[in-house]
């Protein structure tokens, strides 16, 4: 039994249908909260529903008692801990419910994975865990102790507790870096969704740093199959650790991280313009400053990943944006 928290969210229900598929059983968490529309979620949770083995629990990871009671239940012998309070912009005005699911919600997964005597928990971190670094491209081997967003805090905060469990208590964690995940059945408040909604309906569209904003998109089939690699391989000790020199990637301890990237930076402008070509309108731009929070470039360096796994993600941006408009004209009838 594997269990999926986030299991209704845009990551959490690919990793769930692609656990399904190749017959494993899920046990998936989600609140179902309304950060964006719950019918969307609902939708998701509708297509994995079809298949016997996929067992769903509606309960907040912060609930202590309720993921008790998970964990008692499903006895999970892995963990795909996804469940998350996501958004760096909304992370500055509401900031309590990131210490609450991000925070809170974690060391409930990690007191589950404990005394569960999970085999392996691997949990999303984010590439905002760079903050204000610019040496590029970003490496797990980099120092990430200069966040510029409480989301990034949060996920930095993630990556040191699951270290901490894995000293005390043998828990054996991956933390993955996700950069800037797009694709089918997406979340409505990430650039990808924003922009061919404004675009369909002929709107201007806000573009951030008047487009010069660079990101490592990564298509959604990337992020899975990264995401099953890691499960199948669960973190183990590095003997070559030594705190005289530490390095931020390995430890003495069964705990880890890595990139998740795309490893092909484009700029928000190119990426607005295969957009455009996709659905053969020309988009109105609003353009703007940048945000607080936001970071001008990211790319990931996926070498550990690739040598660990031996996998790095591939999709170009083009043809994951077809497969996005694609999905988005047949779900909202467009």
């Amino acid at each position: 039994m594997i269990l999926v928290t986030g299991a209704a969210g845009f990551i959490g229900s690919h990793v769930t249908r692609r656990l399904l598929d190749r017959g494993d059983d899920v046990a998936g968490v989600d609140n179902l909260n309304d950060y964006y529309d719950p019918r969307l979620k609902e939708a998701r949770l509708q297509r994995l529903s079809a298949s016997e083995r996929f067992h769903f629990v509606r309960a907040d990871v912060g609930d202590r008692e309720a993921m008790e009671r998970v964990f008692a239940e499903y006895k999970p012998q892995r963990v795909v801990h996804l469940a998350a309070q996501a958004g760096v912009r909304y992370s500055l005005t509401n900031p309590f419910a990131y210490t609450r699911s991000n925070i809170d919600g974690f060391l409930t997964i990690l007191e589950g994975c404990r005394h569960g005597g999970v085999e392996h928990l691997v949990f999303a971190s984010s590439s905002s865990v760079y903050g204000a670094n610019t040496r590029q491209p970003f490496s797990e081997h980099h120092n990430v102790d200069h966040p510029v967003s409480l989301y990034a805090a949060t996920k930095k905060a993630n990556e040191l507790m699951a270290h901490t469990y894995a000293s005390l208590f043998g828990v054996p964690a991956t933390g993955l870096r996700f950069f800037t995940v797009y694709g089918p059945w997406g979340r409505p408040d990430m650039a990808l969704f924003k922009f061919t909604r404004g675009i369909l309906a002929g709107e201007p569209i806000p573009v951030f740093n008047e487009g010069r904003m660079v990101r490592d998109f990564t298509y959604i089939d990337d992020i899975v199959e990264g995401v099953i690699r890691v499960l199948d391989h669960p973190a183990a000790a590095d003997p070559a650790w030594t705190g005289d020199d530490p390095d931020p990637a390995r430890s003495y301890a069964p705990w880890r991280v890595f990139n998740i990237g795309n490893n092909k930076p484009v700029q928000l402008l190119e990426y607005i313009s295969v957009i455009e070509e996709t659905l053969g309108i020309k988009a109105t731009l609003d353009l703007l400053p940048m945000q607080p929070g936001d970071v001008p470039s990211t790319m990931a360096d996926v070498r550990e990943l690739e040598r660990e796994v031996g996998f790095k993600p591939s999709t170009p941006v083009r043809e994951g944006v077809r497969r996005f408009v694609e999905w988005y004209r047949d779900y909202y009838k467009v």
